[in-house]
């Protein structure tokens, strides 16, 4: 038993350090986006990259589990907008201007995830290679709106499939409009909601939500 405790302890111990280095992490991000370094975030840590590796194994773990930290809290919020006692129209809205909402709030923490560094001569301590690793991300974001979907709207023959395609293509339309947006600024962010809200509209105002589910 005392064995036991011990092991629930040590393991206890291991998540609160990890998520410590994760919002040291997350202090490094906010600062330098994707010029981010092993080296500045274990300096924020207060600890050597040695002890960062052996939480995380290298760069590309610590990313996926920043990635999966940012991602989780995303979904989250968009699950909270598709939930809302509203019309289908103002959920429509609502989850189009929470993704640019959230992006737009922390615009450092978008370029790590979804941009590689800029900087012409990568080297060992440079920033994260991270734009190869975005694709990953949408792939998950669009199985889980293609899942809401499927659950909530009547899409006739071969619903299943049709809710996915849906929720890829949804989740690709609002990452690169939201990314032109947010590096050019040519609208309000409100503008931009109601225009890619039309978009989807035709055929998503005819569709009748499934029997006993929660609506879309």
């Amino acid at each position: 038993m005392e064995t036991t405790r011990g092991a629930e302890r040590q393991r206890t111990a291991a998540e609160r350090r990890r998520r410590e280095l994760l919002e040291a992490a997350d202090r490094v991000v906010l600062r330098d986006g994707p010029q981010a370094s092993m080296n500045a975030i274990a300096a924020e840590a207060g600890i050597t990259k040695p002890i960062l590796y052996r939480h995380f194994g290298d760069k590309g773990g610590l990313y996926r589990a920043l990635a999966k930290r940012h991602t989780d809290a995303l979904l989250s919020a968009l699950r909270a907008a598709l939930d809302a006692p509203s019309e289908r129209r103002e959920r429509v809205e609502a989850t189009l201007d929470t993704y640019l909402a959230a992006i737009e709030a922390r615009p450092q923490v978008y370029r790590f995830l979804m941009h590689p560094s800029d900087d012409a001569a990568p080297s060992p301590e440079q920033g994260f290679d991270v734009g190869r690793h975005s694709a990953p991300l949408l792939r998950r974001l669009g199985e889980e709106l293609g899942k809401v979907i499927a659950e909530r709207v009547d899409l006739g023959p071969d619903s299943e499939q049709m809710a996915r395609i849906w929720g890829h293509g949804i989740v690709g339309m609002m990452h690169a409009a939201g990314d032109w947006w947010l590096g050019d600024r040519p609208c309000s962010r409100e503008q931009l909601v109601r225009s890619l809200a039309d978009l989807l509209w035709g055929r998503l105002a005819e569709a009748g939500d499934r029997p006993g589910g929660q609506g879309f």
